[in-house]
């Protein structure tokens, strides 16, 4: 069974302005690959993964994920598909901070009505696989980028899900933290036999995949091996720090125009642009301390 793509296109209306994210892109991941998606920002990475994931729906073309059609499911098999199908791990942490890290691994087996001695005994084995065993009593502000970033891994793992789609999950990580954050993803890919569909600007991440996708102006633009990957000059901490602080403020734009056109409400507006604005506060704390002006 595979991820099959077929003829997808994406198409954003910003007033009278039209973007296409997304060319009429195909592709075919077989189960149990890990695949690195890289490319410029804007060349539809995100996009691709979120189709795939029913996390948004496609202009036309198709997403066949496992023999599942995606693209023809209705809402309430969208949200079935997710929890069922999908674990997600996005590019900024999505861990409630009042909760422990257990808790946290344990909130979507409660939505799906999971009797609390398997929710105990599972989190407690999916904590273990990430490594934090003595850290699953911790709350977020508790814990490092990188544990955090661990936590996501095995929540996104809660509900056994074949497919993981995991958006820069170290685009704020240090370079050690970013290590071990692959390795676990690894680990998943190869012990647990998830696929994991990874879209990264990181070349050391994507050297971990089993193949990398380059992705530019919403179509693929080479299938590229691991080893082929052209040695660039690596990207620094500090760079990715400052990368990150422009992609947030163009999401920031992004929700004002939605909210100013009434696509999304105040309350929405409001949440997204406080966690936004919270991360972007994080990043440039991060910049000075190491003596560097965004």
């Amino acid at each position: 069974m595979s991820i099959i793509v077929k003829d997808l296109v994406k198409v954003y209306r910003l007033g009278n302005v039209e973007i296409r994210a997304l060319r009429g892109l195909s592709l075919t991941i077989e189960k149990g690959r890990m695949v690195a998606l890289i490319g410029p920002s804007g060349s539809g990475k995100t996009t691709l993964l979120n189709i795939i994931g029913g996390m948004e729906t496609a202009s036309s073309g198709s997403v066949n994920v496992f023999g599942k059609e995606v693209t023809a499911l209705g809402a309430a098999d969208l949200v079935e598909f997710r929890r069922q199908t999908v674990g997600h791990i996005f590019q900024t942490l999505n861990l409630i901070p009042t909760l422990t890290a257990a808790e946290n691994v344990e909130l979507s087996m409660i939505a799906l009505g999971k009797p609390k001695n398997e929710r105990t005994k599972l989190v407690k084995e999916l904590i273990g696989i990430v490594g934090l065993s003595d850290r699953m009593n911790h709350k977020q502000g508790e814990l490092s980028g990188g544990e955090q970033q661990r936590v996501a891994i095995a929540a996104a793992l809660a509900n056994d899900p074949p497919l993981i789609l995991a958006d820069e999950p170290t685009g704020e990580l240090d370079t050690v933290n970013a290590r071990i954050v692959i390795d676990y993803l690894s680990k998943v890919n190869k012990e647990m036999g998830k696929t994991i569909l990874m879209v990264t600007h990181d070349p050391t991440a994507a050297r971990a995949a089993s193949r990398i996708l380059r992705i530019q102006d919403g179509v693929i633009n080479r299938d590229v091996e691991p080893l082929g990957l052209e040695a660039a000059t690596p990207e620094t901490y500090s760079d990715t720090l400052r990368r990150r602080v422009t992609e947030i403020d163009s999401q920031i734009n992004r929700i004002e125009i939605d909210f100013k056109r009434g696509d999304i409400s105040g309350d929405e507006y409001v949440t997204q642009r406080t966690r936004l604005m919270q991360t972007r506060t994080v990043l440039i704390e991060e910049l000075h301390r190491l003596g560097q002006v965004h």
